[in-house]
Parts: C-alpha cells; structure tokens; sequence
C-alpha cells in the first residue's frame, strides 16, 4: 500500500468555495510557516505598570531611545496621551486644553454629518452611514522628543522628555490637522492642515517651530491634486508616502528653493484608515477598502491575497477606522488587526509574509503596538490598555495554535486510509483529527483526536478528507500557583508577580510575616494537600492569591509553561488505498 505525502503548500487559502481551497491550509490560528513547516507564533507576556492608569485602547503607540540611551515608550488613547518608561512607570503627559475624542466610530447625525444643505435646520438628520471615525494618533519622534497629533484635537504636540510636564503645542504649528510625520530629512510634515484635508504643510528644515514660508527658510506647503482625504504619512528611504482614501502620493526633497517635489505613485489604492501601512526597507504595505497594496519604491501595486474574501466579507466597517498594521520584523510579516462584523473591538489578523510570499489569519484582540528594536520583541496592547511582550516562550492564555486544512483530494477515486506517518519535531507534541467527505456538500464525517505516533492507526474514508493539528494541553492551577511560589523568592519576574500588593501585603506573603520566603510554599504547599491549619493563611489563598493568579492568568501568560512549545509539522504521510464505492 502506498504512502502518499501530504505536501501543502505554506500560508492560507480562504478564497472563494472550499473546495477551491482543495489540498491547502484553510483555517489557522497563531501559526506560521517557515521553510515550508508550520509551526506556533511566539506567545506573549504581560507586563505590569504602575503609575497612571490606561483605561481606553491605545490608538497609537512608538517606543524611541532618547539621547541618555534610555528606552521609552509613548501610547495615545481617545482622551489621553502617555509616557511609559523602560520600568513600566506611567505618567499622563495629555496635554492642557486636549480635545478628547471618541473611543468608538459613531453615525455623525451632526454638525458636518452630511452634505450641505441636506435636511432641516435644527432637525437631528437620519442615519446616513456617515460614520465619525474613533480617534487616532500620530506619533513620531523630533531628535529624542515626541511629536504627536490626534484626528480629533488637531494640534501639533512636543514632549521633551520631563515627566513634571506635559506635552505642549508647538509653535507656530498649524491647527486642524489630521495628522503628523517627520521626514528623513528632519523637516515636520503637518497632514491635511487648517482643516484642508488634501494640504500638507512642512517646518522649516531642522526647526520645527519656523512654519512661514521666508526666501531664507524651506518651511512650505502644497494642496495634493487628488479626490480623497489624506490619512497617513510614512517616512521611507529617501521619500514620504502620504496616503489618501482614493491614492499614494510620495515627497522627495529636491531642496531650495521647491523644497519637495510631490508625485502620485498609485490610484484607487487608498487606505482603509489612518493606521493601516507599515513602512520597512522592503517598501511599504496596506490595506485598503477592499485589497491590499504594496509601494515597491516605484510605483504601488496590488498585492495577490489568498485570505481576501475571508477579510473582506467580513469586516465591521462600522469600526474600521479602528483598523491597524505593525511591522514584525524578526519574520518578514505586515499584520493587520481588524474588527470581525460581529465584533467592535479588533478581534481578528491577518499575515503577509513578504519574504515567504504567503498569508495567515488568526483571531486575537490588540489595538496597537511597535515593532522590535528598541525593546528586544514586540509590544502590542490589548483593547483594555494591557501591555504585552509579543514573540516571547509559548503561552497564549485562552488561545490554541491550531491548522486545519481545507479538503484534501487525493486523487479521482473514494480513498480508504488505515494509517497514519506523522513529521514532527518533537513526536506526540500534537494532536490529529480526521474530518472526511464523498461530495463537495455532503455531510462531514469526525475522526479523532489522534496522539501520533509511528505509524498511528486510523481508519477512515472518502474523496475528500480535512486534517486539523492542534495541542490542548491543559494547566495544572495548584501546580502552577506552587511553582511560583517555589521560585519567587528574589528571582526576577516571579518575585515581581508575587510582590503586588493588596491592601498594603503582597499577594505571595501568605504567612504574613513581610516577606516571600520557603515559609509561604511550605504553607501553599500544605494547603493543596488539605493540611494548613491557620484560617487567616487559608482565607488569603482562597480569597486573594489564587482569584488574583486565575483572574490574570493571560496577563502573567509568560509564567504558565508552554502547552505548546515550539512544535514543527513538516510533511507527514497517509498509507491509502484507492478505489471502492461511494
């Protein structure tokens, strides 16, 4: 009998009717492919803040390293600006006289909701679709400063780097703007200014409070000959790529007395929202109202998607403006987060692997966030405001990694299979299930879970069957709140997680004595085996310790052990037989 690899090409196909997707990857969680084999993302940590509290999802966030070679980090939200220092302390630097925004897009049934003329005067206009998009930031860097502009205020800020202060106008700036960028060659770009939604407005070069335009300065400032919004700025290699909602334009310094020549790269390629490109040294990637596109340097182009109408056809575009890109540069990935139809929160990514050339989705809530450098991995928020270290062990608290296929034909004729040849890493780390069909529509027959081996035996038939690999590994609370314990006295981070405080004691002092010793797992330890017998020790486990540990298990991922690992499925093989009747 022979043995039939399973050759599936790397990446998703979620286009079009399922058994287009024939012989590919269809549904996926958390994973992505190298070489060839699949294999789970990075987990993620939580990170604990003091300070100021973060209450709304971030809408903007940088991190930078300023010239004390400090690391810092900068997060904007609908009512609020941050600083968060490399120790996790924040400090609210909103700035006096911010215009708070909204946290949600809203139906503007208001003043600039539609047309001029539209309706009665002093009448409340009927829903229109017309929809006031949530707040946004822009953040960029002057030298070691922060600049930054929110959609809603309109004002140029400045942060110089004094938690005492806040973040201040710039002088001289332009108001009613959408948005900021700083070019390559330090000149500030003021994005749709004074209100003029196709104006880009520049400082002068090196001096970004000289906005007037003199014969001894290059501050400046064009009207784009385009029928769309600007949204965006990015600064590039020798070039700005600003985006509208119909096109691309890019900025090139040709220096005095023009300043900047401005051209259009790209039509009917606009941005889905403010947040939707990354920019790296491969080009620039976003997503638009119903594709992606790709800035090659040249000129912009569509981008082929194998997940398009999986996107697509559902997206809430409601929310959309919500919608935003981060560059993932340790593998080659754009990200997009992006609200489900069902959802007004970003729930849902989707992956392009520009160097691979395939793409993934997966299902997780995150609001913004920057890539690696400053920091050594990603640091991305949760729509609550949680802080996270992304790419890091393999946790995901109340996420499984998972592939499912779409169906697999494996030839002209109904096939009956008897085992099973799987191609693991590291051998039993996952689970198999076996789905099988004899028409396109027919019902769908259930196989498994299988714990491979070599060879593992099965028996199923049919024209098509699905294959799904997963781990469902599952945590031992007492053992994981035990092995804190045991290593939390002076190892960092558990001593940092067994160190907060609840009404003035640490979570970890279960013996109350001002200190996380031996002492506290000896009395934990008793405790799981139903033999402490002082009532004020029990009551703090049961009503502190462990609701504290459950209620925060995603946030304190990095300290549950990996129910994955770093698992790799390359190219497993089916013992068949072809032929029989169906």
């Amino acid at each position: 009998m022979p043995l039939t690899p399973l050759d599936i090409p790397a990446g998703v196909y979620r286009h079009g009717t399922d058994l287009e997707g024939a012989n590919r990857w269809r549904d996926v969680n958390l994973v992505r492919w190298r070489n060839g084999s699949i294999q789970p993302i990075g987990g993620w940590v939580f990170r604990e803040k003091t300070g100021a509290s973060i209450n709304e999802a971030p809408r903007g966030a940088i991190a930078w390293v300023d010239n004390s070679f400090n690391s810092n980090i900068a997060v904007g939200t609908a009512s609020k600006l941050f600083y968060i220092s490399s120790g996790n302390a924040v400090t609210d630097i909103t700035p006096a006289g911010f215009t708070a925004g909204n946290e949600d897009a809203q139906v503007n049934v208001g003043y600039g909701g539609n047309f001029y003329g539209t309706g009665l005067y002093g009448v409340s206009r009927p829903y229109s679709g017309v929809f006031q998009e949530c707040t946004t930031w822009s953040l960029d860097t002057w030298g070691e400063y922060l600049v930054g502009c929110s959609v809603d205020d309109g004002k140029l800020y400045e942060w110089q780097l004094n938690t005492a202060n806040p973040a201040a106008v710039i002088t001289n700036a332009p108001t009613n703007c959408s948005g900021l960028v700083v070019t390559e060659e330090r000149f500030l770009f003021a994005l749709a200014a004074g209100g003029n939604p196709r104006k880009v407005q520049w400082s002068d070069k090196e001096d970004n409070t000289t906005w007037a335009p003199l014969a001894t300065n290059e501050a400046g400032d064009i009207e784009l000959q385009t029928n769309g919004e600007i949204l965006s700025g990015h600064r590039m290699r020798g070039r700005t790529l600003i985006l509208t909602t119909t096109d691309a334009h890019v900025a090139t310094y040709i220096g005095p007395q023009l300043v900047f020549s401005f051209e259009r790269v790209g039509t009917s390629c606009g941005a889905i929202s403010r947040k939707a490109c990354i920019a790296n040294q491969e080009g620039a990637f976003w997503m638009g109202q119903k594709g992606f596109f790709m800035f090659n340097g040249s000129s912009v182009e569509e981008m082929r998607c194998d997940v398009l109408d999986y996107v697509f056809e559902d997206v809430n575009r409601a929310q959309q403006s919500k919608i935003w890109a981060v560059h993932n540069s340790q593998y080659g990935e754009a990200w997009w987060f992006y609200p489900s139809s069902d959802s007004n929160v970003n729930n849902r990514y989707v992956i392009f692997d520009y160097k691979e050339g395939h793409w993934s989705i997966g299902k997780i809530e995150r609001s913004a966030g920057f890539d690696a450098g400053v920091f050594s991995s990603p640091i991305w928020f949760s729509n609550s405001g949680a802080m996270y270290d992304h790419e890091k062990n393999y946790s995901y608290g109340d996420y499984i990694p998972y592939a499912e296929t779409g169906p697999l034909v494996l030839g002209p004729e109904v096939i009956k299979v008897n085992s099973f040849i799987p191609d693991e890493k590291t051998q039993g780390a996952l689970k198999l299930e076996f789905k099988t069909r004899f028409y396109p529509n027919d019902v769908e027959r259930s196989y498994g879970p299988y714990d491979p081996s070599n060879p593992t035996s099965v028996r199923f038939s049919g024209r098509q069957i699905r294959m799904k690999i997963y781990n469902d590994a599952e945590i031992d609370s007492n053992a994981l709140l035990y092995g804190f314990l045991k290593a939390g006295t002076g190892i960092d981070p558990y001593e940092q997680l067994l160190s907060v405080r609840v009404d003035g004691r640490m979570i970890g002092d279960i013996n109350n004595d001002g200190r996380i010793t031996s002492g506290d797992t000896s009395a934990y330890n008793k405790y799981i085996n139903g033999l402490l017998a002082i009532p004020e020790q029990v009551a703090w486990i049961e009503d502190v310790l462990y609701p504290y540990i459950l209620d925060n298990i995603v946030e304190y991922a990095t300290f549950v052990s990996s129910s994955s690992g770093a698992w790799r499925f390359g190219l497993p093989r089916l013992n068949i037989i072809q032929g029989g009747r169906r």
